[in-house]
């Protein structure tokens, strides 16, 4: 029992700790899973349930430091990146898997995370093809522990090749899966990176909409309904309003100040998911797809933002 509490008191004071300015997102992510594979999750339930809720409050109010303007250029300088990356995605997870000789849904699963938004489009696609309980978590692990090398590894890259905060903010975008990582790794660029990051990668996210679809087609699934990140368009609203209501400047800055901490905090949480027994259930062949997949996208976003991009 003291044990139990020991642990549950450490966790509440990591927690208030990632609220405070003395860290970052990799930092917090880091302190995560740390914390996780010493000591496990006390919280296990509560991480999963609030993780995705506190990571949306966080974004819909880094919409406030955003002019429309701005939302809208970015939104069209990254179009053509994320229809190609995602469509090329899909066929390519799609041979790989085959090749592979993965389960379809896991196959699938792991596909549609890269292309799009990670877990929020693992969580969107499930409910229609209808995957084993293990093939999600599976998916989920993998998704989430390459975010998490991501979060560390892309400002590195980006600081070494020398890349402009728009170019990094759009690389970003496209070659980090999950929307949290991509705007931790952002934010640790640089305060243009986060913007271009976070609207194209929203932009992004809207996809999973016609993907959705699309999925419903293939696995012939009938009398499902398709999941729509309905916080985008709180975003959307966040930018309008600090674009046409010049009174808002006066709370702006707090406002993006405690959305910066909860995004801190969404990556604590995150990196807390991360126990040892959820590493180890990573198996050598889905991790594969994923990596394949990944450095794919990474590496060919890359090239055509160095050459034809801002």
């Amino acid at each position: 029992m003291r044990e139990i509490n020991y642990k549950k008191i450490a966790y509440i004071l990591l927690v208030i700790f990632c609220l405070t300015p003395f860290t970052s997102s990799p930092i917090s992510l880091l302190i995560g899973i740390i914390f996780a594979v010493l000591l496990g999750n006390p919280f296990e339930k509560l991480t999963h349930k609030y993780i995705h809720l506190l990571l949306q409050i966080s974004i819909v109010g880094l919409g406030f430091g955003l002019n429309f303007n701005e939302a809208i250029q970015a939104g069209k300088s990254g179009l053509l990146l994320t229809v190609a990356s995602i469509t090329s995605v899909l066929i390519l997870g799609y041979f790989i898997g085959r090749i592979l000789k993965l389960e379809k849904n896991l196959s699938y699963l792991i596909t549609v995370g890269t292309a799009i938004c990670g877990g929020s489009a693992i969580a969107a696609v499930s409910p229609i093809i209808k995957p084993k309980s293990n093939q999600i978590s599976l998916a989920l692990a993998i998704v989430f522990s390459l975010n998490s090398i991501a979060l560390f590894i892309y400002p590195a890259i980006g600081h070494a090749l020398q890349l402009t905060q728009e170019q990094f903010g759009l690389w970003a975008a496209v070659g980090i899966h999950d929307t949290s990582s991509v705007v931790g790794a952002a934010n640790k660029y640089g305060p243009e990176a986060l913007k271009i990051a976070t609207t194209v990668k929203l932009a992004r996210a809207l996809w999973i909409i016609p993907v959705s679809v699309l999925t419903m087609l293939l696995f012939k699934q009938k009398g499902t309904k398709v999941k729509i990140p309905w916080f985008i368009g709180l975003f959307i609203l966040a930018i309008i309003c600090n674009t046409f209501v010049p009174q808002l400047s006066v709370i702006t800055p707090s406002i993006l100040h405690i959305s910066k901490s909860g995004l801190n905090l969404t990556l604590f949480l995150i990196g807390t998911t991360l126990t040892l027994s959820v590493i180890k259930s990573i198996s050598f062949k889905p991790m594969l797809l994923a990596v394949v997949l990944w450095i794919l996208i990474s590496c060919g976003s890359l090239i055509y933002i160095l050459n034809f991009s801002i």
